[in-house]
This record gives structure tokens, C-alpha cells and sequence, in this order.
């Protein structure tokens, strides 16, 4: 676990920046639906009968803001768990372990 948060691993190999751009674009894409929530809620707020609709859009945007460290934990842990290619390791770097030597 102590290779979580480690930005080096996000270039360690194709497979490791393949990866990440995937996750960054999950992570862009619940911001960019969240933010959008909170405007069309905001607008809604306008409107007398629309307040209860945009209580919920709030919410469900609030969700989606929640889902952006998911996101974010869950590319630390899938690039803690990828082996490292022993050509993308530094020199005298050792594998993490003996399972993930190639």
C-alpha cells in the first residue's frame, strides 16, 4: 500500500498513463454532470414550483461531487496493484515483489 498516491507510477508504462487518461475522464465527466446539476438546480430555484426539483438536483449533483475522490482512489489503488515493467524501473529498483517481476 505505500505505492498509493505515488505520481510516478502514472508513467511507469503504456499500460499505467492508458489507464489514468480512462480514469480522468470518468473524473471529468461526473464534475462536468455535477456542475451541471447545480446550475439547472440553481435555476430552478427561480421558480417557485420548481423548488422541489432542484432540492433534488442539488442533490444528486452533491453525489456526483462524492464520486470524485472515488474516482481518484480508485486509480491509486488500480495503479498501486499494476506490475511495473522491469524496463520502466529505475536503475537498482527492485520489484515490488517477486509475483509482479517480469
Amino acid at each position: 500500500m505505500n505505492r498509493l498516491f505515488d505520481h510516478s507510477l502514472r508513467s511507469a508504462s503504456a499500460d499505467h498513463a492508458e489507464i489514468v487518461r480512462k480514469y480522468e475522464l470518468y473524473r471529468t465527466i461526473v464534475e462536468f454532470l455535477a456542475a451541471v446539476l447545480f446550475i439547472i438546480g440553481s435555476i430552478f430555484f427561480f421558480y417557485e414550483r420548481l423548488v422541489f426539483a432542484g432540492t433534488w438536483l442539488f442533490l444528486i449533483g452533491s453525489v456526483f461531487f462524492a464520486v470524485r475522490p472515488t474516482i481518484r482512489l480508485l486509480l491509486e489503488l488500480r495503479l498501486a496493484n499494476l506490475p511495473v515493467p522491469k524496463e520502466f524501473r529505475p536503475y537498482g529498483a527492485a520489484p515490488v515483489s517477486e509475483d509482479t517481476a517480469q
